[in-house]
Formats: C-alpha cells, sequence, structure tokens
C-alpha cells in the first residue's frame, strides 16, 4: 500500500508540474513511460524463503567485550579460588566476580547483580552461555560478530537482512543504526560492502541533531518537490547512460530515502506524545536526547514504523566494556543499558511486538576468568554468553555451558556463524540460500559454515 501511494504521488507531482509550465511538456511522456515501467526498488519489500517467525530485528551491542561471568554465566568455582593462581607453572590469579548472583523470573536462570532489570525478563529471553568466536582482537571480533568474517571486509548482518527482505516503509531506511561514537571498525560494522548501497546502515546519533540536514532548506515543500522532480529526471536520464553503475543507483536511492525521511524521522524523534509512562519504563528524563534509553525508546518507534533492521551500539572504541584494569567499571556501563532494555522488552510486549521481533543481545568476545591488570580481565573469543528475544525464540531457557572457570566451552556450543544461521533462519531464510553473487562466485553472511540451533527455536 506504501508503495503505490509513493507512486501515485509521483504520477500527481508529474502532472502539477506540467500544468504550471515548470517542466516542458516534450518530456511529460518519458518521465509517465519511466514511471508506467517502474524501475527496479532495492527496498521494495520481499518474501523470504519461507514464513518467518520474526519481521525485524533489534540488535543491541555491548562494545569492548563484556564479561560473562560477571553477567550471564555463574561460576561458583570461581568465586571460591578467586585470588589463587592459575596453576603452580602460571602464577597469574584467578579474578573473583564483583557481583552476586539471583534467579530471574519464573524460569530461575541465574543473572548477576550488574543487569537486575533485564533478569526480570529473562521468561522471555533465550540466554545462549555457548558462544564462540574466531578472534579476539577488538577490531576482528568486532567484524566477526557483525558480517561473519574477521579477515576481510564482508557486509553486515543489517545488510543482509535488508537485501531479503526489504523495506515495507520507504520514507524510513530499512537498516537503522544508533551510535553516540564510533564503535571499532567503524562505519564497516553497517556497510553493506559488495551488497547494493542502498542496503547500507543509516546512522543516528544522540543529540540536538541525530540526523545532519534532516531539516529541509527549500522554503516550502512544493519548491522542494519541483527541484528534486527536475533532478530526478535528469539522474535517470544520467543512470541510462550508465546502466552498470550500482554506485550511481544507490545513490539515487539514497537521495529519495533522505527525502522521505525528512517527511518522517523528525516525527520518530519526537518523543513529546509518549507517556510520562514509557519514560519512566525506560528510565529516560523527559526531553533528553542521550543516553542508551533515548536509542531505545527511539528503536521502538522505528520498528513500529517498518524499519527492518535496528543496531544500537552502547558506546565507542573508547571507556567501553573492555575491562582489562578494573573490571568494576562494567558497573556505570550496565547502569547505561540494563533499565532500557528491560524497558524495551516490556514495552514491545504489552504492544503484541515481541512474538515478530527478535531482539539480540551481543558483544564481540567474553573476558578470562584471571586478572589481566590488577583488577581486570583480558579478552577471550573461546567463551562468552549472548542472548535472543521475542521473534520465535524460546523464552526462559539457558542454552549452553562452559567449565568451572568460563575459559571454554564443555557443551552445546554456539559459532558465530551458527548464531547468524538461527537468526537468520527466524527470519525466514536459508542461511545457504541468502547469496550475492560479487568477483565471480556467491557469497553469504556465514560464509561455508554455521548451523541453526534448532533448540533455541519455539
Amino acid at each position: 500500500m506504501q508503495h503505490l501511494h509513493c507512486a501515485c504521488s509521483r504520477r500527481q507531482m508529474i502532472r502539477s508540474l506540467v500544468s504550471g509550465s515548470l517542466i516542458f511538456p516534450g518530456i511529460v511522456s518519458q518521465l509517465l513511460a519511466e514511471e508506467a515501467r517502474g524501475e527496479i526498488n532495492p527496498l521494495a519489500p520481499k518474501a523470504p524463503h519461507f514464513p518467518g517467525k520474526a519481521k525485524r530485528v533489534i540488535f543491541l551491542y555491548m562494545t569492548g567485550g563484556a564479561s560473562h561471568m560477571d553477567s550471564f554465566d555463574p561460576k561458583p568455582r570461581l568465586f571460591e579460588d578467586g585470588g589463587k593462581p592459575i596453576s603452580k607453572t602460571n602464577p597469574r590469579p584467578y579474578l573473583r566476580p564483583l557481583w552476586q548472583f539471583h534467579p530471574g523470573g519464573k524460569c530461575g536462570t541465574q543473572v548477576s547483580d550488574l543487569f537486575p532489570h533485564i533478569r526480570e525478563c529473562m521468561d522471555d529471553i533465550c540466554l545462549i552461555r555457548s558462544m564462540r568466536g574466531d578472534h579476539s582482537d577488538h577490531f576482528q571480533a568486532t567484524l566477526g560478530i557483525h558480517t561473519g568474517s574477521v579477515t576481510v571486509k564482508r557486509p553486515s548482518l543489517g545488510s543482509w537482512v535488508s537485501y531479503g527482505l526489504g523495506t515495507v516503509n520507504q520514507n524510513l531506511p530499512s537498516f537503522v543504526v544508533l551510535a553516540p561514537e564510533l564503535p571499532y571498525a567503524g562505519s564497516q560494522v553497517w556497510s553493506s560492502d559488495f551488497l547494493p548501497g542502498a542496503h547500507s546502515g543509516t546512522r543516528v546519533m544522540a543529540g540536538a541533531e541525530p540526523i545532519p540536514d534532516l531539516i529541509r532548506r527549500s522554503p516550502t515543500p512544493k519548491i522542494q518537490e519541483m527541484e528534486l522532480s527536475l533532478l530526478d529526471r535528469f539522474n535517470r536520464k544520467h543512470r541510462q547512460q550508465r546502466p552498470a553503475d550500482p554506485v550511481l543507483t544507490a545513490r539515487m536511492k539514497s537521495f529519495e530515502t533522505a527525502f522521505g525521511m525528512q517527511k518522517e524521522m523528525p516525527e520518530v524523534l519526537n518523543l513529546s506524545k509518549e507517556t510520562d509512562a514509557t519514560h519512566k519504563l525506560y528510565g529516560l528524563e523527559r526531553g533528553s536526547t542521550k543516553g542508551f534509553a533515548w536509542q531505545c525508546l527511539v528503536t521502538r518507534r522505528l520498528v513500529e514504523r517498518g524499519v527492518r533492521f535496528v543496531e544500537l551500539i552502547d558506546v565507542g572504541s573508547h571507556d567501553n566494556w573492555d575491562a582489562h584494569a578494573d573490571i568494576k567499571t562494567h558497573e556505570p556501563l550496565a547502569r547505561n543499558v540494563d533499565q532500557p532494555i528491560a524497558g524495551l522488552l516490556k514495552d514491545l510486549k504489552a504492544r503484541g511486538m515481541l512474538d515478530d521481533t527478535l531482539v539480540v543481545w551481543t558483544t564481540e568476545f567474553g573476558r578470562t576468568p584471571f586478572t589481566d591488570g590488577p583488577k581486570g580481565r583480558s579478552h577471550q573469543n573461546s567463551a562468552y554468553s549472548s542472548w535472543l528475544a521475542g521473534g520465535g525464540v524460546k523464552g526462559g531457557i539457558a542454552y549452553g555451558k562452559t567449565d568451572d572457570y568460563g575459559a571454554k566451552v564443555m557443551e552445546d556450543e554456539v559459532h558465530v556463524h551458527d548464531f547468524h544461521a538461527t537468526i537468520l533462519h527466524l527470519l525466514g531464510f536459508d542461511h545457504q540460500k541468502l547469496t550475492f553473487r560479487f568477483g565471480g562466485r556467491d557469497f553469504r553472511l556465514t560464509d561455508v559454515a554455521g548451523n541453526v540451533v534448532k533448540a533455541l527455536l519455539a
């Protein structure tokens, strides 16, 4: 319905420009012929391989490597052996967790006091305690959890979802990234790489101007429409002479989306009509445009308006979860995200949206059970925790098991490729068939690996 409305509006615009003698009648037939033919829209809604339980994804990314044994993977042995050396030949001591664990929800899944609000939502959360990645460096591991590759640039998960599903609202991007600062690997985290450029993420930053140039500069909407209509005509003529230029096509589509965003995004970002109760649920002070609470509330408004994939990045490549010197730095970071995430889950559920919205919480890797700095932990990709909620997953379970110290996976390992394959499955995709031909071969998010973890599915 949205697509038909846009098509009719464009026809009306062309005819009104003609009647006002703003374009030569000689090009009317060409413009209307282009409209009648219809041009391939890379963001047009598409059907997945099979009916998926999830229609959209919210990806909550904690930058820097959150510690699993201090949050979602309780290790009584580590509490007991804190301060003791690893072995006679390795004097490095184990580091005792700083936060106590308690059962959450009716399911009783243990979560630490670092996340007391999320702990209340465990009946809706499918916790994975057996994640494994391929690299322990921030840059490569960040690429890995986002693109499936730790060695070369590849399209991000959000771009693959946009490519596979398109969008139901042509006035908003299909893939939005709420990031106050650049994470490790920078904008490659939300890049479409070799996929059509329209599938790259659109970054929104907290503050007075979340999106640059969102306010139109033309004196009136009518004048802007006239200007853009003429520009569109010249762009299309230019493209006809360069049909094999995907960058040109992507840029033209970005202009169209930007025009739609000028109409709709200001309303999305205007939280004034949200109730005091909603602000309280997210822990957001009325009028504030900063913090993870703002990001979470804006995310709910984006997904309810048809955006397919929204990623929330809590902080940037510094002052993050990378707690080498002191694990206690996790405390303010957790306080920034805990209530907003729980509020988002509760809000989606109350609105009947959690059933078909997949919420993902992850980080690039976990942390070691032994010390690095005097009170901190080092990087560890061999074992860490992530979780899923809504969108067809089995809530109230804890899947997988690590050893007594959380150093390695002992049961039901979930590699990053398995994680991605499962997310795509919940959206209705066979991860082996969601491919794009580039450089003479077919590429996919999961490369040549990955299995759907069926035990996580409801």
